[in-house]
C-alpha cells in the first residue's frame, strides 16, 4: 500500500524544547540544575501535565512533595516559555517543502495550556490546517496505542498508508506495532533524505 500522509511529532522533531535553558539561568551551577530537574521537577512529572493534568494541580503536587523547592517549582511553568527555544530549522524547512503535496498531521505529547503559545508564535503549525491531536486535549499520551487510534478514526486515516516521525523511541515502537512506517529522528536525521527512501517525492 502506498504511503500519502505524513504524521509529525513536535518537541525534538519541529520544536527545540528544553527546560534547561531556563534553568541554566535560574540556578547557580549545572549540579544544582541537574539535581532538581532528574529529582524534582522530572520528565515524569511533566508528562502528567502533557496528559491533561494542569499546571496549576501539578504545581501545587510537586510544591507539598518538596516544599524546600517551591520557588523553583514555581519557576518552571512562569518559566515556560523559555525553555522552548525555537524551531528547528531543517525540519521545519521540509515540513514547507511538504505543504500541499501530502496530507500533513500532528500527533504530539503537549500540555493543553501550552500549546496555544507555540501554536500562536510559530507560522509553521499553520501548514497542519488544525489537523493536530494534543495529548493535553485528549487526556490521552503516546506511547499509548490508544491515542494513535484517536488520530486515525477523526482524519479517516490508515497507519499503512502513513508514516509516523518521532523522536522517542517508545513512540516509534508503537507506531510500528500499529502498521505505520516510521522515522527515529535523531539530531543527525536528514528528513528530506529519509521521507524520499520512502518513496515521497517534493
Amino acid at each position: 500500500m502506498k504511503l500519502k500522509n505524513i504524521i509529525f511529532d513536535f518537541g525534538g522533531v519541529l520544536m527545540d524544547w528544553d527546560p534547561r535553558y531556563y534553568f541554566r539561568t535560574h540556578f547557580d551551577n549545572e549540579a544544582d540544575m541537574d539535581f532538581f530537574l532528574k529529582n524534582i521537577a522530572t520528565n515524569a512529572w511533566n508528562i502528567e501535565q502533557d496528559r491533561g493534568r494542569t499546571l496549576e494541580r501539578g504545581t501545587e503536587k510537586l510544591v507539598k512533595e518538596h516544599p524546600l523547592f517551591e520557588k523553583d517549582i514555581r519557576a518552571y511553568y512562569d518559566n515556560w516559555t523559555t525553555m522552548l527555544r525555537g524551531e528547528i530549522p531543517q525540519n521545519v524547512a521540509v515540513l514547507r517543502q511538504l505543504e500541499g503535496k501530502y496530507p500533513l498531521y500532528g500527533l504530539t505529547n503537549w500540555s493543553a495550556e501550552t500549546f496555544p503559545y507555540a501554536l500562536e508564535n510559530y507560522d509553521f503549525f499553520q501548514i497542519f490546517e488544525g489537523k493536530i491531536v494534543v495529548s493535553g486535549d485528549e487526556k490521552l499520551i503516546k506511547p499509548d496505542p490508544k491515542i494513535f487510534h484517536v488520530l486515525l478514526k477523526r482524519y479517516d486515516l490508515k497507519a499503512e498508508e502513513s508514516v509516523f516521525i518521532d523522536d522517542n523511541a517508545d513512540n516509534i515502537k508503537t507506531a510500528k506495532d500499529l502498521g505505520f512506517a516510521t522515522i527515529h529522528v535523531t539530531p543527525e536525521t536528514d528528513l528530506a533524505k529519509e521521507l524520499h527512501n520512502l518513496g515521497y517525492e517534493f
